[in-house]
């Protein structure tokens, strides 16, 4: 292992692209995770007999390291982007103007944003009552529903019961979010607090299409 370690190839051209020193440290540390950590592993499983399982589960661990790490550096480039020209006017006008489909994908481009993966647009016949599902970027299961009503109306605690159900029974999803372009009513809110759904009301959907990235997913 040590002739391996030894005989892999160096990066040590000079970079020089003006990246901030934590970016070029997030690229390092990926770069030898990829080309340096995760080959010596699969040089050891294959010679080794006795510890293979257990080599196995360590290799499998550097690499979603090394995807959280890539993720997070993408994520942040994306955020910091938006966060230098942020559209403050207009946000929420043009998602009033989006039909059911295209909003559901505009939701679903936002999840892809914020480092979700596996994002898919399920709305329409046979969906189960969810519109949007994904994966966090921590792996867990997303679901999403999504509700693009006039401002003047609200979304009612039966909306939020068939939501309960279709997010936490038929697809045992680990993160709910219920997205509207209009408020909650009280008790729709008080049934997302008692059933862990977290809710994205006109406001906060403003905030986050704006550029702000959603706590639930980080």
């Amino acid at each position: 292992m040590e002739y391996l370690a030894r005989t892999q190839p160096v990066d040590n051209s000079v970079h020089r692209e003006t990246a901030s020193l934590d970016d070029r440290i997030d690229q390092r540390i990926t770069h030898i995770l990829g080309k340096t950590v995760v080959p010596m592993f699969n040089a050891l499983i294959e010679t080794s007999g006795e510890h293979r399982r257990e080599l196995v589960a360590l290799r499998a661990g550097v690499q979603r390291i090394e995807r959280r790490l890539h993720q997070h550096h993408t994520r942040l480039q994306r955020l910091e982007g938006v966060r230098d020209d942020r559209p403050t006017v207009g946000v929420m006008a043009a998602m009033d103007a989006m039909n059911g489909r295209t909003f559901e994908h505009h939701i679903a481009k936002l999840l892809r944003r914020d480092g979700c993966t596996d994002v898919t647009v399920l709305g329409g016949n046979g969906d189960r009552g969810i519109d949007v599902s994904a994966l966090t970027a921590g792996g867990q299961r997303l679901v999403v529903q999504c509700k693009r009503f006039a401002p003047y109306l609200n979304i009612t605690s039966p909306d939020m019961q068939k939501f309960v159900g279709a997010a936490k029974v038929l697809h045992t999803a680990e993160v709910a979010l219920f997205v509207a372009t209009c408020p909650f009513t009280a008790e729709a809110l008080s049934i997302a607090a008692e059933t862990g759904i977290t809710v994205v009301p006109r406001g906060l959907l403003e905030q986050w299409s704006a550029g702000e990235p959603l706590e639930v997913l980080e």
